[in-house]
């Protein structure tokens, strides 16, 4: 039997709504009262520090008096990884789904969801790569060196999924000023429509990243939810 994807787009989610409404479809799925689901939004300016790396909060350059000046709000987020930025402009996925029965590895999965994001930059003719020894996804600046255009942060609880990636669109990348993104020193972040050289349209962003989605996880897709179920910001 094909396994059903479930598309909610919701607009713009403040972050605390966003991780409520996971923890919901995480113990919906857990129970099997809702197929794997996939959430694609967008942030107001926020900034989510992970768990496993030893970075955290002293990655955060600004003082929380700028943050404030800026709007920007600061929430551990009980992810794996170390601090990042999302914001306005930014694609955002948590895919609510269960690895059982045959996609429990967490290395697999970080591995899939990079290829989502590679696969999806390829849609609009943007050669993007993994990196060793990191997550995401990574394209190639002439004068830069690697750059990261997609973050991956994951958790997994008994084999269902919550949190996972970030994709920068039209994002404004002054903002990543802020800290040291995902702890990482010696690299840059980029953005497609930097390397476009003009805006995206988000929707069809986040329909090559559906596409992809679907074909890397071997899932049919159902529906697509409007912002209805959260409310925007």
């Amino acid at each position: 039997m094909d396994r059903i994807l479930d598309i909610r787009r919701l607009g713009r989610v403040a972050y605390d709504e966003a991780l409520e409404l996971q923890r919901s479809l995480v113990e919906e799925r857990r129970q099997g009262r809702i197929p794997d689901t996939l959430l694609l939004l967008e942030h107001p300016h926020v900034l989510t520090v992970g768990v496993r790396r030893s970075g955290g909060h002293s990655n955060i350059l600004a003082t929380r008096e700028r943050l404030s000046e800026l709007g920007v709000a600061v929430f551990d987020a009980g992810r794996g990884g170390d601090v990042t930025y999302h914001g306005p402009g930014q694609l955002v996925g948590y895919p609510i789904i269960d690895l059982r029965p045959d996609r429990q590895d967490v290395h697999r999965y970080v591995r899939d969801l990079e290829e989502v994001m590679i696969g999806t930059c390829a849609t609009f003719d943007i050669p993007a790569e993994r990196l060793a020894g990191y997550s995401g996804a990574w394209v190639h600046h002439p004068a830069r060196g690697l750059e990261k255009i997609a973050a991956i942060g994951v958790r997994i609880a008994r084999w269902v999924t919550s949190h996972g990636f970030a994709l920068n669109v039209n994002t404004d990348l002054g903002f990543f000023r802020l800290i040291v993104p995902c702890g990482i020193t010696d690299r840059g972040v980029t953005t497609l429509q930097v390397l476009t050289g003009t805006p995206v349209d988000m929707r069809h962003v986040e329909d090559a990243v559906v596409a992809n989605f679907a074909r890397v996880f071997d899932l049919t897709l159902q529906g697509s939810v409007e912002a209805n179920a959260v409310a925007r910001v």
